[in-house]
């Protein structure tokens, strides 16, 4: 029998309220047992002293590219990106080319993971075909064939009525709806937050109504239909007030932050950065602060990455001509760690569960867990490493990260997925 006894380090489980000193045994790939001073000869010893043994992140947002733009990101490079971040389950969103949209483009995205991802890959399919807004995939057969979401992630769905079909029909076959809010009539041509930096800067700015007015008639439609929404990268201080209403309304709504928006703000585009820009765009201090306090009153469920890979020449382009998006799975956990739980804002444990515990349940997943009996899904972190973060050590294809050359504590030392040994001495073995 397979056995890895994971000895000494402090074991963080918020599906169990466990926060303490224990030893983890793997067995056949799944949790065996989780106690102090576990003794069981038989087994390969893993010495943990010093180290943090958190359940496997789960990131409900990331854009692997492929099939279609292979250049910029692989389920290959993605999953080492992931796998370097502590990351053990991954949702890539559907805008590829072809989309994400029919059985035969699941399955074939199914398969790539399965031939090339050394972490856990759960697709979601687009939710209208084409990613148009107009007429809706097939459903059912989606999450037969594997679909955990519906997205039409980088495009927002603009036909109210449309919208509302696509609630109803999801609600049917009980697939939650991810979001990306944003109105284009008050974003049109926008390239980041509308304020005083932009105005600053000369560049188009991009109104925060155009992610609230979405927020609001979704949370109205979703009221009416039943259906059940998430609210993807939210990045205003009125986004969550509305959401926080939803919630209080018994509206079926979760919703993820995004690390770059808790940590920076629209003074970060200043000389022109590219690896500055992202939709949504960095916005206020004022709006920073509200992501946090959603964060920490439960308003906002999930912290997510939406990892977008870019080439080094895209983003070297003017501002307004470079695309949108930066890379995320490999900082997730030091800026989260360092902004949120070392300011005194969540607790270690409460940070590990927007990581693991909650994405995994708005998903539907067994994951997110070190219960006995879970898949052996494991992040060995290590809270006193600082380091600083270079584009030597990045294994997504992509550089395009705003972090660069930023020193953050808590390392990632080792992880497993599903029992298999991915990274040992914070040295990647796949």
């Amino acid at each position: 029998m397979n056995r890895l006894l994971i000895r000494g380090g402090i074991v963080v489980d918020p599906s169990q309220g466990l926060e303490a000193r224990r030893d983890l045994l793997i067995e056949e790939g799944r949790i065996a047992a989780v106690g102090e001073n576990l003794n069981v000869p038989s087994a390969e010893t893993w010495e943990a002293d010093g180290l943090h043994i958190l359940p496997g992140l789960v990131d409900l947002h990331v854009h692997f590219r492929e099939p279609g733009q292979e250049h910029k990101e692989t389920y290959a490079t993605g999953s080492r990106s992931a796998a370097l971040g502590g990351v053990t389950s991954v949702v890539p969103m559907a805008n590829t080319n072809p989309i994400v949209e029919k059985q035969a483009d699941l399955k074939f995205a199914l398969y790539l993971a399965q031939d090339q991802a050394v972490v856990n890959v759960y697709p979601l399919a687009a939710a209208t075909v084409g990613q148009k807004g107009e007429d809706l995939t097939e459903y059912a057969d989606l999450k037969q064939n594997g679909a955990v979401a519906l997205s039409d992630d980088g495009k927002p769905i603009m036909d109210s009525a449309v919208m509302r079909r696509i609630l109803e029909y999801a609600s049917m076959v009980g697939l939650p709806l991810f979001l990306h809010e944003e109105d284009m009539n008050l974003s049109a041509r926008g390239c980041m937050n509308e304020g005083y930096w932009s105005t600053f800067l000369g560049l188009p700015g991009m109104s925060p109504a155009a992610e609230e007015v979405m927020i609001a008639r979704d949370l109205i439609l979703a009221d009416e239909t039943g259906g059940r929404i998430h609210i993807q990268h939210v990045s205003t201080a009125r986004a969550v007030d509305l959401i926080r209403i939803g919630k209080q309304r018994g509206i079926q709504v979760t919703a993820e932050a995004c690390p770059h928006h808790f940590t920076l703000t629209d003074e970060a585009v200043k000389g022109y950065r590219t690896h500055a820009k992202m939709n949504p765009p960095l916005r206020t201090e004022k709006d920073r602060l509200a992501l946090i306090e959603g964060l920490k009153d439960g308003t906002i469920d999930a912290i997510a990455t939406d990892h977008a890979p870019h080439t080094r020449h895209e983003k070297e382009q003017e501002f307004e001509l470079a695309p949108f998006g930066i890379i995320g799975l490999e900082t997730l956990f030091p800026l989260t760690y360092n902004n949120l739980v070392l300011t005194g804002a969540l607790s270690l444990s409460d940070a590990v569960r927007k990581m693991t515990l909650e994405p995994a349940r708005i998903l539907g997943i067994d994951k997110g867990t070190l219960r006995p009996g879970a898949d052996a899904d494991i992040a060995l972190v290590d809270l006193n490493l600082k380091r600083v973060y270079t584009e030597d050590e990045i294994q997504s294809k992509s550089k395009n990260s705003p972090s660069l050359a930023g020193s953050c504590r808590g390392g990632r030392s080792g992880q497993s997925v599903g029992g298999n040994i991915v990274m040992r001495d914070r040295k990647l073995l796949v």
